[in-house]
């Protein structure tokens, strides 16, 4: 059996990875009544023996003696990392899976990058193994981080750098939060381009969450509470809407909702059919795009729950006329089905593309960096770090102009002549 390990740096990777864990565990309780450790458990934790003392031994079989997730926790500021370990999850990491500083990274990709990416290469390298060292056949990293902050842009993407190193063989998913163009962080702009050339060199896949649009589902969510229609439509024990299982999403702090969409990575509201074509629809995507009226290259719907195979290949039917196609990629669909529906749910989707659409928060971003950096703006802050030169912005955002033009040829020839972009992984 396969399994992951959840890499989650930061504040906000590891707020989302706090729900992750939560969701996790709590839909495998649903269906797994008797507490056997099996195989879908082993994808994302250990079952140790701790009667034993110390880190104790992996069971693979038997009731569960002690659950420990396969992740490692990084923060170089403590605050997140000790209310998860003084919460109701507290138990299933232990001080061998966490690596912290008291200082923070200052909302500065140099100091995460630079500086404490070198300072803690050595630590996170051996606990990197450590965790791997548990897995019987390790089948990929999961990445976490935020792409705004000090922390989860700079050291973040440090971590997936030695990722490639030490284990190139090992596929590299990383969840990539981006900043709203109002962020509080006036340097973000600086932070989220230096990590995208990090992301697009050394990622096996990014899926790139904007801010504003979990703000967005989350508002929507809060109108339906409010006019009483979310009754009729999700189940009380439903797990997009609320960390606690209520759909009382008004009492809980934006954030925490904001997470718990990220866990789930689908908002699941509609009928079936209908869900299919939300999927596909500029309302129900975690970036400000419309992939509808853009370009695919190439896309995977993977579906939970009680939905049949003809349901699946009717709407991919019912759909495709609708969807722009690279003319070489026309039957670019992957499908996946799991008969176990989510918590609270009868069925759900996932659909992951690589579509043109995700240009224009690439350009936007683009855009926030140059007004900065035309400026000179803040640059001090970066180059006192040793290592740091200003041929590092302009390598940058030379990576993300030269990400942007490949869009666009895709654009301009709407998938006609084929062309062969070095690396568009990113999925929308």
């Amino acid at each position: 059996m396969t399994q992951s390990v959840v890499v989650q740096v930061g504040q906000c990777g590891n707020q989302v990875g706090c729900r992750f864990w939560d969701l996790a565990l709590r839909e495998h309780a649903a269906v797994n009544k008797k507490g056997i450790y099996d195989e879908a458990l082993s994808s994302f934790f250990r079952n140790v023996d701790t009667r034993s003392g110390g880190d104790g031994h992996d069971i693979s079989k038997g009731k569960i003696c002690s659950l420990k997730a396969r992740a490692l926790l990084i923060d170089m500021e403590e605050g997140v990392v000790n209310e998860i370990l003084q919460g109701p999850l507290r138990d299933v990491f232990d001080s061998k899976q966490l690596i912290t500083d008291v200082s923070g990274s200052g909302n500065n990709w140099a100091v995460g990058h630079k500086l404490y990416g070198c300072q803690y290469r050595e630590n996170i390298v051996e606990k990197l193994r450590k965790t791997a060292e548990h897995c019987d056949c390790l089948q990929c990293f999961f990445v976490i981080h935020s792409m705004g902050g000090g922390t989860g842009s700079g050291l973040g993407t440090f971590v997936l750098n030695l990722l490639e190193d030490e284990f190139p063989e090992v596929y590299r998913f990383v969840t990539s939060v981006y900043p709203s163009s109002e962020d509080d962080v006036i340097i973000s702009p600086y932070n989220s381009v230096l990590a995208m050339k990090e992301l697009n060199e050394h990622a096996d896949c990014v899926l790139p969450i904007e801010n504003e649009s979990l703000f967005d589902i989350v508002n929507k969510i809060h109108q339906m509470v409010n006019s009483g229609k979310l009754g009729s439509i999700v189940k009380q024990n439903s797990l997009v809407t609320s960390s606690a299982g209520s759909t009382k999403a008004v009492q809980e702090k934006s954030f925490d909702a904001m997470n718990n969409i990220i866990a789930n990575l689908l908002l699941n509201l509609t009928r079936l059919d209908q869900m299919f074509s939300d999927a596909f629809s500029r309302d129900h995507q975690l970036i400000q795009a419309d992939p509808k009226h853009s370009l695919y290259l190439a896309c995977a719907l993977l579906v939970r729950g009680n939905v049949q195979v003809s349901d699946l290949r009717r709407n991919i039917e019912r759909l495709k006329p609708s969807m722009h196609f690279v003319s070489w990629n026309q039957e670019g669909w992957k499908t996946g089905l799991c008969s176990v529906p989510p918590v609270g749910h009868s069925h759900s989707l996932l659909a992951l593309a690589n579509n043109t659409c995700v240009k224009p928060t690439f350009m936007e971003l683009k855009d926030r960096f140059m007004r900065l950096y035309k400026k000179k703006a803040h640059l001090h802050h970066y180059l006192h770090i040793d290592g740091m030169e200003q041929s590092c912005f302009s390598e940058a955002i030379s990576s993300l102009s030269d990400l942007i033009e490949e869009y666009n040829e895709l654009d301009a020839t709407k998938g006609g002549p084929r062309i062969d972009p070095s690396r568009l992984k990113i999925a929308v």
